[in-house]
């Protein structure tokens, strides 16, 4: 690491899935200083990595945004490949003014936390606030309120942001309130915010959240399907499971060009917790994000190649010939 790089204001943001981590980091960029050099590292659940393309589509490194991703689950140990490596080397390359860490929806913030708290990164990362945004109506669904990373998020964090407050019944925003005394801490402060929309002031002061250092065995390294070279098939597939929800994923070759009005028809759909891709079509780049309230379609500069992940309880044997059916024909 160079010398001269320490004490980079760090941010976890953190949240379970679909509740508008992308699309409140997203936010937070926009209102990046012109001056300043953000960096972003993103952990995906799924094996094939959609966050990145998400962000390289509207933000560049021109700009001053730097992206890194993680796929295939816990951030800690995605993949063989450990986070340090991956958090170096952004580090190195961006030299940032401030960097923003989003967990995976499914992954575990404490030991996320753990890892920076490591002295290894003592000099080098001042972590600021944990923030954890929380959409309120999931709280009278069991499946959240029992799952144990739902109620790290919640302990771990200095702000709990209730997302989607358009969306809310009256008694919903006391419910999150309730619950974060029963599951937060003292200390935590509890906001409210639609779309992501978070002021960047929210980023700004230590954390209260203590972590013992964090000893990280590096294990042997496997290449990620994210990255591997696309075969003759013209696609790769990649599954994964756990935390009691499944993923699947596919990468296409950019010679596949996909049809815009069946990709859509298509994607509107899928019955899953949450959907990310990016697809090149015949009227253009765009980006998809699914969650169990809307389907939004964005506009991208540019991508690389296709990519999609859908994570569910179940998978559906049908979803793979329903794409491959919205590929472009000539």
């Amino acid at each position: 690491m160079n010398a001269h790089v320490s004490a980079i204001p760090t941010n976890i943001i953190t949240g379970f899935l679909g509740v508008g981590k992308t699309s409140a980091i997203l936010h937070l960029l926009k209102s990046k200083p012109a001056d300043e050099r953000w960096a972003v590292l993103v952990n995906e659940f799924g094996e094939i990595g959609v966050d990145g393309s998400l962000f390289t589509g509207q933000h560049s490194e021109e700009q001053g945004v730097f992206i890194r991703e993680v796929p295939g689950g816990c951030m800690c140990c995605a993949a063989g490949l450990p986070m340090q490596v991956a958090l170096n080397q952004l580090i190195t390359r961006a030299k940032p003014d401030r960097l923003l860490i989003e967990p995976t929806g499914l992954g575990h913030p404490k030991e996320v936390l753990q890892v920076l708290s490591a002295d290894y990164y003592q000099q080098i990362l001042d972590i600021q606030k944990i923030l954890t945004l929380v959409d309120a109506r999931k709280l009278s669904d069991k499946r959240y309120t029992s799952h144990q990373t739902f109620n790290q998020q919640i302990a771990i964090a200095d702000i709990i942001l209730g997302n989607k407050q358009d969306l809310y019944q009256p008694e919903d925003k006391a419910k999150l309130e309730a619950y974060v005394k029963q599951q937060g801490t003292a200390e935590a402060e509890v906001l409210f915010s639609q779309n992501g929309e978070i002021a960047p002031t929210y980023l700004l002061g230590k954390t209260a959240a203590k972590a013992k250092a964090h000893h990280h065995s590096s294990g042997e390294e496997k290449p990620l399907l994210s990255e591997l070279p696309i075969p003759d098939s013209g696609y790769i597939k990649a599954v994964n499971k756990g935390e009691g929800f499944h993923s699947v994923g596919w990468r296409f070759s950019p010679s596949r060009v996909f049809n815009h009005k069946k990709l859509f028809l298509f994607l509107s759909g899928i019955n899953a917790e949450r959907m990310k891709a990016v697809f090149i079509t015949e009227a253009g780049v765009f980006g998809y994000n699914l969650t169990p309230d809307t389907l939004t379609e964005i506009e991208l500069d540019d991508c690389v190649e296709s990519r999609v992940e859908i994570i569910s309880d179940k998978v559906d044997s049908q979803w793979e010939q329903q794409l491959m059916a919205c590929i472009h024909r000539d």
